[in-house]
């Protein structure tokens, strides 16, 4: 993150941005030399956070569950570099996003919707896919289990309490993979390193926004950063929709990919000096 902050040196945006402003004022990286603002602990002020990859079929639906069940969260969501109609819906929906230059990934979209909420005050953060996988009714199970328990994270399980989430062979045999290794390293069970519906504060929140955060996949290799840094970790059930035929970040050749960077990016985790976040 920090090589693609030198790329650019844009003004400096306290707001989100629209996708109708000229490219050179698109420049959400500059939010890191912004000091965080300044918020109290004891008031919680929440953000949902949206990473969406040419989803303009999927997340007009996504926002309209979320403005639906929590029409007290504000939503920030971050435009990938989508080829299609994504920015136009947003637009037209009047949800705050950000538009970043061309296609940089799942992990700093999610990265730069952090960082934005870290600037300015926001103090807990639910994560939440732009696909429809989601149930948007589910997104106060994991506030309320944010606020009132001790984890600084608390990630939507899948496969929790017997659930019936079905995934293809290999990738199954993936995830149950990485969950024995994440389980193993974190020491604690871990069922699903790959979801990517979650909620976050404190500490997690600024481990996020910095340069130790896995900009690929952040998934076991994630989780492991999590409990090297001593930050808590809790797992609740959720349901989860099947993802869209041909919309998941694993298909065709990628699982190779995907396997190799995963177990790079873990071996670098344990490898590397304790983050000091």
């Amino acid at each position: 993150m920090e090589s693609l902050v030198a790329m650019k040196q844009g003004s400096q945006k306290k707001r989100p941005f629209s996708g109708e402003e000229e490219a050179d004022a698109i420049d959400p990286l500059t939010l890191l030399s912004v000091l965080p603002a300044e918020v109290s602990e004891k008031v919680d002020k929440p953000l949902i956070v949206i990473p969406a990859f040419d989803e303009e079929q999927n997340i007009g639906v996504v926002i309209e569950g979320i403005r639906e069940q929590v029409p007290q969260f504000p939503i920030l969501v971050v435009n990938d570099g989508s080829s299609d109609g994504t920015a136009r819906v947003l637009d037209e929906m009047g949800v705050d996003f950000i538009t970043l230059p061309y296609n940089l990934g799942y992990g700093v979209a999610l990265q730069t919707g952090f960082i934005y909420a870290l600037q300015n005050g926001y103090n807990s953060i639910i994560q939440i896919d732009a696909d429809g996988q989601h149930d948007p009714s589910q997104i106060l199970d994991l506030h309320r289990e944010l606020m009132t328990g001790d984890a600084d994270v608390v990630i939507g399980s899948r496969f929790l309490d017997g659930g019936k989430y079905k995934t293809p062979f290999f990738r199954h045999m993936g995830i149950k993979m990485f969950s024995l290794l994440a389980s193993i390293c974190c020491r604690q069970r871990v069922t699903d390193p790959t979801s990517g519906f979650q909620a976050l504060r404190g500490k997690a929140i600024r481990l996020v926004a910095s340069s130790y955060y896995p900009p690929d996949y952040p998934d076991a290799d994630y989780l492991i950063l999590l409990h090297r840094c001593g930050i808590k970790m809790k797992e609740i059930p959720v349901n989860m929709d099947p993802k869209p035929e041909g919309k998941s970040m694993h298909h065709g050749h990628k699982p190779l990919y995907y396997v190799f960077k995963m177990f790079l990016s873990i071996f670098v985790t344990l490898m590397r000096q304790k983050p000091s976040i």
